[in-house]
């Protein structure tokens, strides 16, 4: 195949990749690449200024030369087609028999998950990219090994909405002028060519989810990129329509900046509770005890942090005539524990209730058997409207302290809490490492956010010197290690097995230096 000028791509080339890896979305690519990699490169840099602020004892507040935009009088763009009602939305990644299964599923919205519930390994990147591609054009199809053939039906089918990868991730597997290119900009690009004229075909359009976000400066560049990327292919301005997951402590002091730069282009925010919790961790670390959380299973939504932050981002939407989608509950069904099974639905009934209840438009789950739950508590809410936009909760008044009060969250923390998130980190990479990026761990539904929270969880505390409520041990080096090593012995098989997540997770848990993601030195031990 002949590349254009000054690509490569060094992944390996199977069956019908070059179906994706054509010269004119190669093209596509390096171009987005040459013109806004730069910016992309300078916000992160942008990014570790404020960490090294925060921890010099800054603070987060509301930004006070955005203040005419927070109290000025505008709205975003009306829902597209395919997303006026978004009651359920169900989240995965993009193999195909979970695609196959979420379009399916009765849910409204489909995340096809291209970040957090996935990994980069390039299979999935490129593999990913075909199974949109043929989910588009309904022929896509799935044999499982034990031959149950899974098909997509003649009805209607979940609104796909892709999310790409953060900007802080790269794709190593094709290269711009000898650079890593964005993963970001990989992913939207390969979907919006190879996809958005045949969504516009059937009534819909090219929509995304947006993460990871840390201000208003990130959502302008992603609005530039649009406008750029509509032009090239010759979309009218607006056709892309994108959901921004409100899920760094930064960018909840910003949901009004952020809308407004993406306002001809915005669908929405979400309330993206994990890397939320994980962001607030990160982001003041070092700071002691006014912002060490209990034990990551004791935090619930509930708290008064947590509270503020969701109410001001349904405020904040309804006020722009945006969609707020609520989170996904962590708890999974199970379809041979009947006990279980009662429990996660219970635990997601009332989850459901209290968004609905709060305003909420809709709200993930991340299992087929949980959107019948969801639908019915939103049809209870909602009955033939398709949101509920024109609530614009005119009583939520959220201040910078309210968001910051971390301190007031109940709950202990413990050496079980400990060994949970030991346990669960090592867990989660040994299945991140195989290329598998939402897996099941002790019924709850792990992906790369909720692993965040526990390595940098025993961080927090280690370096911070925590000393456990119930058995009164300092968390240090020597503890979170003879727990690895205890909850290693308990896994099944091989514990060679498991040796590279081990060592993994000490390195990014117990490590003098913080690493942004762990996701970052993952991806350098991926093929």
């Amino acid at each position: 195949m002949q590349l254009p000028e000054g690509v490569e791509v060094v992944g390996p080339r199977h069956d019908r990749y070059e179906e994706i890896l054509t010269p004119p979305a190669l093209a596509f690519v390096a171009e987005l690449h040459r013109a806004f990699d730069a910016r992309r490169r300078d916000l992160l840099a942008a990014r570790a200024a404020r960490v090294a602020a925060l921890a010099a004892g800054g603070s987060l507040d509301f930004l006070p030369h955005t203040r005419h935009v927070r109290d000025g009088d505008w709205r975003v763009a009306p829902p597209a087609p395919g997303l006026v009602d978004r009651r359920v939305e169900i989240t995965g990644p993009t193999d195909a028999k979970m695609t196959v299964n979420a379009l399916n599923s009765g849910a409204k919205v489909w995340l096809a998950d291209l970040e957090d519930a996935n990994t980069p390994r390039w299979e999935n990147v490129i593999g990913g990219q075909l199974n949109l591609r043929d989910a588009v054009d309904r022929t896509l199809t799935h044999t499982a090994p034990d031959g149950r053939r899974y098909t997509l039906h003649d009805g209607d089918l979940a609104t796909i909405v892709v999310r790409p990868r953060g900007w802080h991730l790269t794709e190593k597997h094709i290269l711009v002028d000898g650079e890593r290119t964005s993963g970001s900009l990989v992913d939207f690009a390969l979907y919006l060519f190879h996809c958005a004229r045949r969504q516009l075909d059937l009534g819909h359009g090219p929509y995304f989810y947006l993460p990871k976000m840390e201000s208003h400066l990130e959502a302008r560049l992603w609005n530039d990129v649009f406008l750029s990327a509509q032009d090239h292919l010759g979309l009218p301005r607006g056709t892309i329509r994108a959901t921004v997951l409100i899920e760094t402590y930064a960018a909840a002091f910003e949901m009004d900046e952020i809308l407004y730069e993406l306002r001809d282009h915005a669908a929405g925010l979400n309330a993206g509770r994990w890397d939320y919790m994980f962001s607030v961790i990160k982001t003041f670390r070092t700071r002691g005890r006014d912002f060490l959380l209990p034990d990551r299973n004791a935090v619930t939504m509930t708290a008064p942090f947590m509270r503020a932050y969701t109410e001001l981002l349904v405020r904040t939407c309804h006020r722009r005539g945006a969609h707020a989608i609520g989170g996904m509950a962590a708890f999974i069904p199970s379809r041979r524990d009947p006990q279980v099974n009662e429990t996660a639905l219970a635990k997601v009934r009332e989850d459901k209730t209290r968004e609905a209840g709060d305003g909420f438009d809709g709200s993930w789950v991340a299992h087929p058997d949980l959107v019948p739950v969801c639908r019915e508590v939103f049809d209870a809410v909602l009955g033939d409207r398709p949101h509920q936009i024109d609530r614009t909760r005119e009583d939520v008044h959220v201040t910078a302290a309210q968001l910051l009060d971390v301190r007031a969250t109940p709950g202990r923390r413990t050496e079980a809490g400990l060994r949970n998130a030991v346990s669960v980190g090592i867990q989660y990479l040994t299945s991140w490492l195989r290329g598998t990026g939402a897996v099941a761990i002790f019924h709850l539904m792990e992906d790369a956010a909720t692993a965040e929270i526990s390595r940098s969880q025993v961080w927090q505390w280690l370096h911070n010197g925590v000393a456990l409520d119930d058995t009164g041990a300092t968390v240090d080096r020597a503890l979170v290690e003879r727990l690895a090593d205890e909850e290693l012995a308990k896994l099944p098989g091989d514990p060679a097995d498991h040796a590279a997540a081990r060592a993994l997770f000490l390195e990014v848990a117990v490590a003098d230096d913080f690493v942004d993601f762990l996701t970052l030195p993952a991806y350098e031990r991926m093929p």
